[in-house]
């Protein structure tokens, strides 16, 4: 299996690897990456990947393969690489560092709408979160000031690791009706933003909500009986 890098250090930037394998679409398997894979509303990471003798494929996207391989998806055109090659891994980081902003301020959001979450997804320059809220009402303007205020207060936002049983025992931790969080390892990985929220979460956040910057209630949406879909944006 691929050591997840990422997994524990959202901030890594690059890494050396080896290629381990390339599948009948090209797309590339490595023993280490820091390219998180599509997953859990966030998309894959992209960047490069550059051998020493100067070659450069350019990763448009990172996915799990059929065996929850992590695969990097070359760009159409890109080198071609072998099973044995040294390379360096690098992601877009600006781009990553925006995705890790936003997915953090949707936890914000959960805290501030504890209501059950029926779907989200995170980009680069907006996200959203699906609510299952059986009235309407919803003021964007006192939710982003409520999403702002936290922000602005600066938790710390750490991760922990409990056991299946543990979260188990703990059902309230899911805040997701539709996807659970991945099991089989014997432990979940959780997100805990201190004093505001906790939850499983496979993403990539950043390190204090003071880095999130000031974000927008861009639209509030029906989606159905019962559900509010709310939108953020970075001002």
């Amino acid at each position: 299996m691929t050591e997840e890098i990422f997994r524990t250090d959202a901030y890594a930037r690059s890494c050396q690897a080896r290629v381990t394998e390339v599948n009948d679409r090209g797309g590339i398997v490595l023993d280490r990456t820091v390219f998180y894979p599509t997953g859990g509303g966030q998309p894959g990471d992209r960047g490069t990947l550059a051998t020493a003798d100067g070659r450069t494929v350019p990763i448009a996207t990172t996915v799990y393969g059929e065996g929850r391989e992590i695969v990097h998806v070359p760009a159409e055109g890109a080198p071609a690489l072998a099973p044995g090659e040294a390379v360096t891994a690098a992601i877009d980081w600006e781009r990553r560092h925006r995705l890790m902003r936003m997915h953090t301020a949707l936890h914000l959001l959960s805290a501030v709408l504890p209501y059950p979450v029926t779907g989200g997804q995170v980009e680069a320059d907006r996200g959203r979160l699906d609510f299952d809220i059986p009235e309407a009402g919803l003021d964007a303007a006192a939710i982003a000031a409520e999403v702002n205020r936290l922000i602005d207060e600066d938790h710390g936002v750490a991760l922990r690791w409990i056991t299946e049983a543990e979260l188990d025992a703990q059902p309230d931790l899911v805040k997701t009706m539709a996807v659970a969080p991945p099991r089989g390892t014997g432990r979940v990985r959780l997100i805990e933003i201190d004093g505001c929220d906790l939850q499983p979460c496979g993403g990539t956040h950043v390190r204090s909500t003071a880095e999130i910057g000031e974000v927008l209630v861009d639209k509030i949406e029906k989606k159905g009986a019962k559900n509010r879909r709310v939108r953020l944006v970075f001002a």
